[in-house]
């Protein structure tokens, strides 16, 4: 679903003085370690060191929270029973980082502390409905609008920040969550303080069960807890960065690749190019730090997901501009060393092509509205990714009069705000059964599943479905006044057995289902054409995407080529330069990630005129001509990744 324009507008959050920070402009090679409090006794000579033959230049590394890693004198803040005494594990883990260049990224989770603070101040922390606290292996959960979110925390950080001159802090599991590790729910907080604050932002009390205003309440909390804690740590530490899963109010966009075993199938292969392609477009001024996990699901933190999936997650990050970012449970001497050993090279390599790495801007002329987990999202994300079309992820509106677009494809709804982009010569293509927001007629009726078919009336408008009359419909469809020659129109249910009564009572209707909008500038396929094609990868609905795409960009494609569906291409930009990744997805099938299939050569002809093609990962200068203004290029062979530096 689209972000409320509320929350777009909240989204300036503070930045250091001078501008953005480091993690703006340099290369992001960034090592998550989730220490354990047994790794406090760990040498942290050798912790760095490690993540220095790593080729990592950020490290991520425990500092407080749960466990202090330091020396503290905070009540409350309980150090690692396991650190050593008069060692200060995360202070030597800075100096020696800080010694061979390397940054640290200090870790806090907050959310949970031990039974000494809850018998002291039980107001600080949840309280189901029931009146019992939170409490998950001995350590209790705290309510973001309790004392010691409030308070207690900023006495925690105060301290750590003027003892540690940190490149930056990251908040791990930030506010109130629904369940446990388990995942176990515990509904929602009853404490006084929820109470308090509820009754006097909504004048009611807090509901039996959440409802809008009490996820809008809650998220309110979180960001104002949120915003003081990124002035605290720019006005102690200036240069330093805020990081947490709040991206509103923060210094980078956090995000996980990760995987579950009950997570619902099919797996999403392109899960860490949706995270950054989403977060470097949506808010361009910041840092997008996908996390690579490398762990199955919780109750199994030591085992590893394929190899292969750890590959295509990285290539995926940097492919779009994001941070190179890739974590582990406890240190790098992992007991199953498939995930690090498949990170490792890809490491080695952005640290040896660095000066590729950093900077990059989306330079792609489509752009996908939209960012929900929802079908038609990844349906249509899908399609452009299979098709080719360079294409840019926004789940706000702010790009409006700061980047011009050849063409929007809606993924959810299609707000009214882009009526000025239309007006301004845009081109969009509405791809859900919600009425778009910038058109004035009324539907006549929003059926919620139809399972019927599409009737193709206009074959010669739709060249790529020369092979079929009838497409398969299955899901909401939203019926309008009728239009004169429609293309595409809706066939109503009919009966589908026994066999001797298939469909003979099928009717067909005048009820269109593809609208042609301003003048011809807009489509509307009033029904879930993104949903479809994640669920059930027709080819007769990717045909109809993309003859609609094909009329809807006159000036033809950014780029063309004949590359498989399963090469994903990203095109960026990065100064006076164009960078096209390509990554081989051939290795995914059903819950197995493998190594791709090689595959070439692959013909590449790309809007622009460039003097010179070289293929990084293969070494060679490929042969470059300009026809049409256009610039056409081969490349020999692709194995799992590859990045193609074009120059004029």
């Amino acid at each position: 679903m689209l972000i409320p324009l509320l929350l777009v507008l909240l989204a300036a959050g503070p930045l250091p003085e001078g501008g953005p920070g480091w993690w703006a402009h340099e290369p992001l090679r960034w090592l998550q370690t989730n220490f354990r409090q047994t790794d406090a006794a760990a040498d942290p000579r050798k912790i760095v060191a490690q993540a220095a033959e790593f080729h990592a230049n950020v490290l991520h590394a425990g500092m407080g929270g749960i466990a202090a890693y330091y020396p503290t004198r905070i009540p409350f803040h309980p150090t690692s029973p396991f650190l050593p005494p008069d060692r200060d594990f995360f202070g030597q883990i800075l100096s020696e980082a800080h010694s061979r260049g390397i940054r640290v990224v200090g870790r806090f989770d907050f959310s949970k502390t031990g039974r000494e603070a809850y018998l002291a101040h039980p107001e600080w922390f949840f309280r189901k409905a029931n009146g019992e606290p939170v409490v998950y292996n001995g350590l209790y959960s705290a309510c973001i609008n309790g004392g010691w979110y409030q308070e207690h925390i900023f006495r925690i950080l105060e301290e750590a920040l003027e003892k540690y001159d940190v490149d930056g802090l990251f908040f791990n599991m930030f506010g109130n969550q629904s369940r446990d590790y388990s995942g176990t729910f515990v509904g929602h907080c009853h404490c006084d303080a929820c109470r308090t604050k509820f009754r006097a932002r909504f004048h009611r009390e807090l509901p039996a069960e959440p409802d809008e205003d009490y996820r809008r309440f809650l998220a309110e909390s979180a960001r104002q807890v949120s915003e003081r804690i990124g002035r605290l740590i720019h006005t102690k530490r200036p240069a330093a960065g805020y990081f947490n899963y709040i991206q509103e109010t923060t210094d980078g966009i956090m995000s996980e690749s990760n995987t579950a075993v009950a997570r619902p199938l099919p797996l999403w292969p392109y899960s860490a190019s949706d995270n950054v392609n989403r977060a470097r477009n949506s808010q361009p001024g910041k840092a997008a730090v996908n996390l690579c996990m490398q762990f199955v699901d919780f109750p199994w933190r030591f085992a590893t997901v394929p190899e292969g999936e750890i590959r295509l997650r990285l290539w995926q990050n940097v492919a779009h501009g994001g941070a190179l970012a890739f974590a582990v449970n406890g240190t790098l001497d992992q007991q199953d060393r498939q995930a690090v050993e498949a990170a490792r090279p890809v490491f080695a390599w952005a640290a040896e092509k660095e000066s590729y790495y950093a900077a990059q801007e989306s330079a792609a002329r489509v752009l996908l509205l939209g960012g929900a987990e929802t079908e038609s999202y990844r349906g249509l994300f899908r399609l452009l990714s299979e098709e080719h079309i360079p294409f840019a992820v926004s789940s706000n509106m702010d790009w409006v009069g700061m980047r011009s677009y050849d063409l929007v494809v809606a993924a959810d709804q299609a707000p009214a705000a882009l009526k000025s982009y239309l007006d301004g010569g845009g081109r969009v293509l509405v791809a859900h059964s919600r009425k778009p927001g910038f058109l004035a007629e009324e539907a006549l009726a929003a059926r919620a599943d139809v399972k019927g078919y599409l009737r193709v009336r206009r074959p010669e408008k739709l060249p790529s479905l020369q092979g079929t009359a009838l497409l398969l419909l299955d899901g909401p469809f939203t019926e309008t006044a009728g239009r004169h020659d429609p293309e595409l129109t809706l066939v109503p249910p009919s009966m589908f057995g026994p066999p001797e009564l298939i469909h003979t009572d099928m009717k067909d209707t005048d009820i269109p289902a593809l609208l042609w909008l301003e003048e011809g500038r807009a489509a509307w396929v009033p029904w879930n054409l993104g949903a479809l094609y994640y669920r059930h990868s027709l080819p007769a609905h990717a045909g109809l995407f993309r003859d609609l795409v094909h009329r809807l960009l006159p000036g033809g494609r950014q780029l063309e080529t004949d590359a498989h569906p399963l090469v994903e291409m990203t095109l960026m930009r990065q100064k006076d330069r164009m960078l096209l990744h390509l990554i081989n997805l051939s290795g995914h099938s059903q819950t197995g990630y493998f190594a791709p299939l090689p595959t070439g050569p692959i013909r590449i002809r790309l809007a622009g005129r460039f003097r010179t093609a070289s293929a990084l990962r293969g070494g060679a200068i490929l042969s470059a001509k300009t026809v049409d203004a256009r610039t056409e290029f081969s490349l020999p062979r692709l194995r799992d990744y590859e990045l193609i530096v074009l120059a004029p």
